[in-house]
């Protein structure tokens, strides 16, 4: 399990689990944050899991990554709204990343498979 891609996922509205499918088609391990407001606990949940990386959602593109930057100081772009903006966020090392709401799957499989090609290629 420690050379799985571990990937937190936290939306405003409780959402996610599209994302979290396509973590796991590229072979990733998808954690969603449960309820809402899950965005606001990404940091905590990312520091508990170890996780690799985390995918904020919500209305701004930003308040869950904020927050998880500002805690954590993890490196973070927010306020996407493109998967290949969040490509590009982890091809830069960003370790949080925000976006507005796109819970679908070729998010979760394209970002996991970036931080694959980056990380552990």
């Amino acid at each position: 399990m420690e050379n799985k891609v571990i990937v937190v996922i936290g939306d405003r509205l409780g959402k996610g689990q599209n994302v979290a499918k396509g973590v796991e088609a590229a072979g990733g391990i998808a954690i969603v944050i449960p309820g809402v407001g899950a965005d606001m606990k990404l940091g905590d949940v990312m520091h508990k899991e170890n996780a690799d990386f985390g995918i904020s959602f919500c209305g701004s593109g930003g308040a869950g990554a904020v927050t998880a930057n500002t805690k954590y100081k993890y490196p973070m772009e927010f306020g996407l709204r493109s998967v290949d903006a969040g490509v590009t966020a982890i091809n830069a090392g960003k370790k949080v990343i925000g976006f507005g709401f796109m819970d679908i799957e070729e998010l979760g499989r394209r970002l996991t498979e970036a931080y694959i090609k980056k990380n552990k290629g």
